[in-house]
């Protein structure tokens, strides 16, 4: 073992839009003695990536302008050795499939906790798509969620995207959330 390898094993890459959850991120991985740095974005993750040369990286699949797909693309071309791990709240079977076959080695679904991923980073073994499948009524649940999310909560333009009447959008968000 060279003596450089250690800062370049220990080096993370977290790459998510949300402010404060990167922040929260990179500040419990830097508590776990990695070399941690953030991105927002395809751009600074790239940018990153180029000057840091991390070992593993943490990508969140909704990001602003190109997604964590091709993030994740990116970083195998720079380094198809970097364990990666991709985390979403809008998880499927088709994405999960897509990130492992685009390079990604994980992918979780969020909420996530620091172990989870960690867990992930330090396996030695790639991820064997271990996704739920949620009910038809979860992915219709999250589907208006993000729907909603996208029109700023307006609930009139939500019902027009998603081809109902606000009235029955309205009934249907009165609803609680279907367990995962």
């Amino acid at each position: 073992m060279g003596e450089r390898e250690p800062d370049t094993r220990r080096s993370l890459l977290v790459v998510d839009d949300d402010d404060v959850l990167r922040t929260r991120v990179v500040r419990a991985f830097k508590e776990r003695g990695f070399n941690a740095t953030g991105a927002a974005d395809y751009d600074s993750a790239v940018e990153a990536a180029r000057a840091e040369r991390p070992a593993f990286a943490v990508v969140d699949l909704r990001l602003p302008g190109r997604s964590g797909l091709e993030v994740v693309q990116a970083l195998v071309a720079m380094n198809p050795e970097m364990a990666i791990v991709v985390m979403t709240g809008f998880g499927s079977i088709a994405t999960a499939v897509e990130s492992l076959r685009l390079g990604a080695r994980y992918y979780l679904s969020k909420p996530c906790d620091i172990d989870q991923i960690l867990d992930a980073l330090e396996s030695p073994q790639p991820s064997q798509v271990a996704v739920e499948v949620p009910s038809l009524a979860r992915v219709e649940w999250e589907h208006i969620q993000r729907v909603l999310a996208d029109c700023g909560g307006n609930i009139s333009q939500a019902a027009r995207l998603l081809g109902v009447h606000r009235r029955s959008l309205q009934r249907k968000l009165a609803k609680n959330p279907v367990p995962r």
